[in-house]
């Protein structure tokens, strides 16, 4: 449950920055994340904002 709740909390902030930043983020496999272990990232992420989003779903934060 954990787990489940870290990979969509992960994967939803990595499609939250590439929404915002096309040019310089790219996440393949996104669709996918539920059913598989692997996601493909290609550039910038800003890892604050990473922190913050699973510091929240950890804490059992939106």
């Amino acid at each position: 449950m954990l787990e489940e709740k870290l990979k969509e909390a992960i994967v939803g902030e990595l499609q939250r920055q590439a929404a915002n930043r096309p040019q310089t983020l790219k996440v393949q496999g996104a669709d996918d994340a539920n059913s598989s272990e692997e996601l493909i990232v290609n550039g910038r992420i800003d890892l604050g904002a990473l922190a913050m989003v699973i510091a929240g779903s950890v804490a059992g934060g939106p």
